[in-house]
């Protein structure tokens, strides 16, 4: 489950690599005019709608870059299978379309239905169904839809199936967590906690804003979010559900980011620094913390539920105490700087202590347990660092793929086929037929046996081009 989960984390790289950027544009073009969005000024309107245009569409971005990290091979034609999946869900349970099926109201879940969750899932079905359909066959009439052009069929068929479940399922249970939300609602501090807690733990799937449907909107008549600026809230009430994600979206994050990038391996710090620092700055600057955080949620779970649980302590401590400020946009710098013209504003200059508070207890807490637990979060993947300058035998790259394949027991024994910098990672049924001997023979540089049903090549950082004859020779076998 780990290796999977850690292979969809690296599939994210891609796409949230471009995402500081976009925030930080975002968060320039709101600071010039926060009232108006981009309607008093051109200039913001312009960095805004620059910064949208891959923030607004994160959704897509996440289900091209998933399918192609999850593929087989990262062919393009994952890739457009994931877009598909995105389009038919996003078509299907669209509010309009839902009206047009059921001839009564779309439930509110649908309106937030392109999310990141979304996006992933979609991202899964693509790789799913090109890895298991790239070689499908059909008879001769229907030959000019085999192989690879049957995936985007199959793909649509598939999520129409899924559309279908989440018709059903994705309502109740957003429906049930507006219920959980309006029954916290009298539980003043500890409420506000529980609530940022699980506004936290709920990205992943995209359900967060079901709560935040509750505490910054009208659906149970907090609305805290546009009480806060027109003025029409209870002072030191007022703004009680937003104040707390400021410390850990300006410095939380941030104090994680570093521990992140100091636990990284020597050689990989470079790396880190140039994704973690980005994130980093635009989770303080602007509050956009995707970034970030998608950069270990799958990577390093655990991190993760702690992440939420410390957000929870956050929006609990800040709740308890004469402390009030809210966003627009969101928890970031800018807004805490516009927060102090707000008619409910309570002294919101005490975020910065309570802020530095969290960052050193985010930077420890972050660096103790990836330590502790091993954990693979960026610049710590298993490659040794000195596995960098191993030199195969020879370059005859086919005749080592085929040597390693017999190692392995051939073909038939071989399910899985994948690569990182300097490694071969490869999935078996039966661990009784490989032969180390034979392997090592190829000229490589050692074996490692993690589990029964996983082998590790260490081929150093020409790995690439042998995982690519190893797919060809297990392509060529398939399609016959």
């Amino acid at each position: 489950m780990m290796k999977h989960l850690q292979k969809l984390g690296k599939s994210l790289m891609l796409p949230v690599a471009c995402l500081p950027v976009a925030g930080i544009l975002m968060g320039i073009g709101y600071w010039i005019d926060p009232t108006g969005w981009g309607a008093n000024n051109i200039i913001a309107a312009f960095l805004i709608k620059a910064g949208a245009v891959l923030i607004d569409n994160m959704a897509i971005l996440f289900a091209i870059g998933v399918a192609v990290g999850m593929a087989d091979d990262n062919d393009g034609t994952a890739a457009l299978a994931g877009l598909v999946s995105w389009l038919s869900i996003q078509t299907m349970l669209n509010p309009a379309t839902i009206e047009m099926f059921t001839g009564a109201e779309a439930n509110a879940a649908f309106g937030k239905i392109n999310n990141q969750f979304i996006g992933i899932l979609t991202g899964l079905i693509g790789a799913i169904c090109y890895n298991r359909f790239k070689h499908t066959k059909l008879p001769d009439a229907l030959a000019f839809f085999s192989g690879k052009r049957s995936v985007a069929i199959v793909t649509v068929l598939i999520t129409l199936v899924v559309s279908l479940v989440l018709f059903f399922i994705w309502p109740v249970i957003y429906t049930g967590l507006v219920i959980f939300g309006e029954s916290i609602v009298s539980t003043g501090a500890l409420g506000a906690g529980i609530y940022a807690f699980f506004n936290r733990l709920l990205i992943p799937v995209g359900l967060h804003h079901a709560l935040n449907s509750v505490f910054w909107f009208d659906v149970a008549g907090i609305s805290d979010l546009t009480k806060f600026w027109d003025g029409s809230g209870v002072l030191g009430q007022t703004g009680m559900y937003m104040a707390g994600f400021f410390p850990v979206m300006m410095f939380g994050l941030p104090g994680a980011a570093l521990a992140m990038y100091h636990t990284a391996k020597t050689k990989k710090r470079k790396i880190a620094a140039g994704l973690l620092g980005a994130a980093a700055l635009c989770s303080f600057f602007t509050g956009v913390t995707e970034p970030l955080e998608f950069s270990f949620m799958f990577l390093a779970p655990a991190l993760y539920v702690v992440h939420a649980l410390l957000t929870g302590i956050s929006a609990f401590i800040v709740a308890l105490l004469p402390i009030r400020a809210g966003f627009n946009f969101s928890a970031g710098f800018v807004d805490w700087l516009l927060s102090f013209k707000a008619p409910m504003a309570v002294n919101p200059w005490l975020l910065i202590p309570i802020g530095l508070v969290f960052g050193v207890i985010y930077y420890v807490v972050f660096r103790f347990l990836i330590v502790r637990m091993d954990l693979k979060t960026i610049g710590r993947e298993d490659d040794e660092e000195d596995e960098m300058n191993i030199k195969l035998a020879s370059n005859n790259f086919t005749a080592i793929a085929q040597t390693i394949l017999e190692g392995l027991g051939g073909i038939d024994n071989l399910t899985s086929i994948d690569s990182c910098v300097t490694r071969l990672r490869l999935e078996i049924k039966d661990y009784t037929q490989v032969n180390e001997k034979k392997i090592k023979s190829a000229g490589v540089a050692g074996i490692i046996r993690p589990s029964k049903n996983s082998v590790q090549v260490v081929v150093g950082t020409q790995v690439q081009f042998v995982a690519d004859e190893l797919k060809r020779l297990v392509d060529q076998y398939t399609v016959r």
